[in-house]
């Protein structure tokens, strides 16, 4: 018995095209399918997409995913007043940047090398922020002043950062009942302060179980832009 010989690829190409209409076309749209289900799921998962570029949708789904806690004061509140003094070498004063909104940012220290890295990381997307209305970020810490200057030169950080060693600042806020350092220091903090110096937002993420101490920039903004939707 003659084995038998395989069919020329030529000619297994060809009999694709012979299948009966209604099977081609239903082959043909089970790969359309698969094709669009494979680029709707890589768009849903690429959580790099900034949040003020991503679109509602996109941006509802970045928006929560850091749990955080709402401290006191908080929305509708006046801001205490802040007199520190900063890594420029001058004594900040927030009631000179009424009429501008500022991004404050409480956070641990000098030894917290994701704090830094969130300094850096908004300062990169900083065009992102001014978008939402942010006029500039303040950094504030419990550490000393000199050793602010050294951390925020490595850093490259353009924006002022305040040291508030003996917590003045830090416990009119409350910023330091929210992190893993106990009271002693501050956790990791947010709040916008308005032109009208009443606070517009509030999100502290230091505190428990998760004691967050970075929050993904896009993450950052969703929530943000959330928060002072809700606002107005």
């Amino acid at each position: 018995m003659k084995p038998k010989q395989a069919k020329p690829l030529k000619n297994q190409r060809a009999n694709i095209w012979k299948l009966p209409k209604t099977r081609l076309a239903a082959s043909l749209g089970f790969v359309v399918l698969i094709v669009m289900a494979t680029l709707w799921l890589t768009q849903a998962n690429n959580p790099g997409v900034p949040a003020d570029r991503a679109g509602p949708v996109a941006a509802g789904k970045l928006a929560g995913k850091y749990p955080y806690q709402v401290g006191n004061p908080g929305p509708g509140q006046m801001a205490p007043a802040i007199h520190l003094m900063s890594t420029a070498g001058s004594d900040f004063d927030l009631a000179s940047w009424r009429g501008k909104t500022v991004l404050l940012y409480f956070q641990e220290g000098i030894t917290c090398q994701a704090c830094w890295d969130q300094n850096k990381d908004i300062a990169r997307s900083f065009q992102e922020f001014r978008a939402l209305g942010m006029a500039t970020i303040i950094t504030i810490t419990t550490d000393p002043v000199n050793l602010l200057k050294e951390r925020a030169s490595d850093a490259r950080l353009s924006t002022p950062v305040l040291s508030d060693p003996q917590l003045t600042v830090s416990t009119a806020y409350h910023a330091n009942d929210y992190g893993m350092m106990g009271r002693s220091r501050d956790g990791h903090t947010f709040i916008v302060v308005g032109p009208d110096g009443r606070i517009k937002w509030r999100a502290d993420y230091g505190g428990q179980p998760n004691y967050t101490m970075y929050v993904p920039v896009a993450n950052l903004l969703a929530d943000l832009r959330q928060g002072l939707h809700k606002t107005h």
